[in-house]
């Protein structure tokens, strides 16, 4: 799944995104409550995980915006509110679930998983596709011409991140932070040895190539 996090206290994000990560979803991470809105409005998430007491639009507001905004996005809500009063406030603005901190991370892993089966954003025949390059989703297959081709997972979250934005500029900060979950700028050539290895299978058995350098900037894949 696609996931958007909404929240500002950095060591519950990075323990979370890093978790759902290696469980092979996608995290976007947001620390503010009217930048989580804006994403959550402009782009297609399957499910939202929301802090109650976050800056700029606490978390209520933000799932009533959602909702009525129209998207149909699953929303659960993360945070340390716990009262029987808090949890009713959550579900009756539209939450979907509702995990109250301190939690464990097996249990919250299991009410994703079980929030993104009934999510009406997944999409079980979704196929993302690039001149002959074909990525089904649900299964995690890629092909090209009719040959598939065996990605590890990592590789595959960001062949698949590179193809929900196809023809567009990914920054390379981006991708530290939605594949590696780096919030920040490390000295590391990780990004550039991830896409390396992705040309080789992808790219340099085939006549065209389709993912391209955007020098000092990122990648792109299209077909030229």
């Amino acid at each position: 799944m696609r996931i958007l996090m909404i929240e500002d206290d950095a060591e519950t994000a990075s323990f979370v995104s890093n978790g759902l990560r290696q469980a092979g979803h996608t995290v976007d991470v947001v620390t503010d409550g009217k930048d989580g809105v804006l994403l959550g409005i402009q782009e297609d998430f399957d499910l939202v995980i929301l802090d109650r007491m976050v800056p700029g639009l606490d978390g209520l507001s933000v799932a009533r915006t959602l909702r009525s905004s129209g998207r149909p996005v699953a929303i659960l809500f993360l945070t340390a509110l716990g009262s029987i009063n808090d949890r009713v406030q959550g579900l009756d603005v539209g939450g979907d679930d509702y995990v109250v901190k301190p939690f464990a991370f097996s249990e919250l892993l299991a009410r994703v998983n079980a929030l993104g089966r009934r999510s009406p954003m997944r999409n079980e025949n979704e196929k993302l596709t690039v001149g002959d390059l074909e990525m089904d989703v649900a299964h995690r297959i890629v092909t090209r011409n009719n040959q598939q081709i065996n990605l590890l997972p990592r590789e595959c979250l960001l062949l698949e991140i590179l193809l929900r934005n196809k023809g567009r500029v990914v920054l390379r900060t981006m991708l530290l932070e939605r594949v590696w979950g780096f919030r920040f700028e490390p000295k590391t050539s990780v990004v550039e040895t991830y896409i390396s290895r992705l040309r080789t299978k992808v790219d340099k058995p085939f006549k065209t190539p389709l993912i391209h350098t955007v020098r000092g900037c990122g990648y792109s894949i299209y077909e030229a």
